[in-house]
């Protein structure tokens, strides 16, 4: 099992910017992808940015160019800068990670409590 805290969120204006962070702890051998997802009010969960345990970087269209994903290895820790925030990014920011274990195969089953992003126009 995996614990995230994710934290970091807030209110900004339009154009502002946030940094989430996400720490994962507990009885994982390693990380291997780590990812940042969103939820808007009455829409579903959708992908934001996603990282390899090497360091590739995966972006939804909607925030590239606007959203850095970047992680910690050594601190297992993930994070999300956010730039030029839109009003359309307001959501609650959940991370996730893929895990390997000491018994049976990989998974990313666990999510953490969110952090709120609420973006004023």
């Amino acid at each position: 099992q995996v614990q995230l805290v994710e934290s970091g969120g807030g209110l900004v204006e339009t154009g502002g910017s946030l940094r989430l962070s996400c720490a994962a702890s507990g009885s994982f051998l390693s990380l291997y992808i780590m990812g940042w997802y969103r939820q808007a009010p009455g829409k579903q969960r959708e992908l934001v940015a996603t990282i390899t345990s090497d360091g590739s970087t995966n972006y939804a269209d909607s925030v590239k160019g606007r959203f850095t994903i970047s992680r910690d290895n050594a601190k297992k820790m993930v994070y999300l800068q956010m730039n030029s925030l839109k009003p359309e990014d307001t959501a609650i920011y959940y991370c996730n990670v893929r895990a390997a274990f000491a018994v049976g195969p990989s998974r990313a089953d666990d999510w953490g409590q969110g952090t709120q992003v609420t973006v004023s126009s």
